[in-house]
C-alpha cells in the first residue's frame, strides 16, 4: 500500500515543506520516496533558485503533481501495491483519482465535506440523508490506545463506463464513505474509494485507517533517524539529508523484521543469559518474570 502525505508545521513560519509516500504491508512500514514543494513565489525567481541549487529545469508543481509523480515511481518499482491512500489535500485533486484509475490501482482517499462526485452535489449531503442503521461501529486498526473504532457508513455510486468495465463487464465500483466519531458525532471525515468488484466495506475501513502508517513512519524516522534534524538551505542538501534519514529507517524496518537464522542465539530463550528482553514483531520489550510456582 502507497500512502501519501505532506509534512508541515501547521502555521506560518520559515519552512521547508514536502511531501512523503509511505509503503505499508504486515510486515511493517517504511518511507519510500520525497519531493521538496516549491512555492510559485521561488520557482519563478531564478536568480534566488540558483543561489539555493535548485536545478534549472525544475518548474512549480502542485502537492498533487508531487504526489503523482512519486506514485508513479511506485508503480514502476518493484513493489507489489494493491491501494493508495491519501489525506484530502490529494484526495480532491481529481486528476490524481483519475491517474489511480487509469493504473488499475485501488484507492481510498479523504476527501473534504464539499467534495462533488459520480451521483451526489456534495458528499456531506449524500450522508445526511444516510438511515441510522447505515452507521456500523467498525474498527479501522490498532492505534496507541487499543483499537480506533468509529461509526462508519459505505453507499456505492454509480459506474462510470470508460474506467469501471471492461468491454462490457465490470470489473470496479465506486465508494462514498463517512466516518463518525464515537464520542463527537459531529465530527465527520469523508472519503471516495475505488475498488474491486469483491471488496468489503471492512476491508475499505482498514485501507482508510492504514493511512496513519505515514504518521508512524515521521514519528520513527524523527526519533530514530533524525529525519527533521537538519538547518541546510539548499536543494540538494534538503533531499540528501531527507534520503539518508529514510534510508536509515528502512533499514531499521527492514532489520526488525528479519526471521532467526537457524543456530543464532535467542534472547531470552533457556541457556541465554537470562535477559529480560523479548522481541515482539518488530519491536523489543522489557518482561519482568513473576513469581514461580
Amino acid at each position: 500500500m502507497t500512502v501519501i502525505q505532506n509534512q508541515a508545521p501547521g502555521r506560518t513560519e520559515n519552512c521547508q515543506i514536502g511531501a512523503f509516500a509511505a509503503y505499508a504491508s504486515t510486515r511493517g512500514r517504511v518511507l519510500v520516496d520525497r519531493e521538496l514543494y516549491l512555492p510559485k513565489s521561488w520557482t519563478e525567481d531564478r536568480e534566488r533558485c540558483r543561489t539555493a541549487r535548485v536545478p534549472d529545469e525544475r518548474e512549480f508543481a502542485t502537492k498533487g503533481e508531487l504526489a503523482r509523480h512519486m506514485v508513479l515511481r511506485a508503480l514502476a518499482s518493484p513493489l507489489p501495491i494493491t491501494w493508495v491512500t491519501a489525506d484530502s489535500a490529494y484526495g480532491q485533486d481529481n486528476r490524481f483519482r483519475r491517474l489511480l484509475e487509469q493504473s488499475g490501482v485501488g484507492y481510498v482517499l479523504a476527501v473534504p465535506k464539499s467534495q462533488f462526485s459520480v451521483g451526489c452535489s456534495r458528499i456531506d449531503g449524500l450522508f445526511a440523508q444516510a438511515p441510522a442503521e447505515a452507521w456500523e461501529k467498525i474498527s479501522c486498526g490498532d492505534g496507541a490506545k487499543g483499537p480506533r473504532v468509529y461509526h462508519w457508513a459505505a453507499v456505492r455510486l454509480p459506474a462510470v463506463a470508460e474506467f469501471d468495465y471492461q468491454g462490457e463487464v465490470p470489473h470496479r465500483m465506486r465508494w462514498a464513505l463517512a466516518r463518525r466519531s464515537i464520542s463527537k458525532p459531529d465530527e465527520i471525515a469523508y472519503y471516495l474509494a475505488y475498488a474491486p468488484l469483491q471488496v468489503t466495506v471492512q476491508e475499505l475501513v482498514r485501507v482508510a485507517g492504514a493511512r496513519w502508517a505515514i504518521e508512524e513512519c515521521f514519528q520513527a524516522a524523527k526519533n530514530e533517524c533524525g529525519l527533521d534534524q537538519y538547518e541546510v538551505r539548499r536543494y540538494v542538501g534538503w533531499y540528501r539529508h531527507i534520503t539518508l534519514a529514510m534510508l536509515a529507517h528502512a533499514f531499521l524496518a527492514v532489520t526488525a523484521n528479519q526471521p532467526w537464522e537457524k543456530g543464532a542465539e535467542q534472547v531470552g530463550q533457556s541457556g541465554s543469559s537470562g535477559s529480560q528482553w523479548r522481541r515482539f514483531g518488530d519491536s523489543w520489550q522489557l518482561v519482568v518474570p513473576g513469581p514461580r510456582t
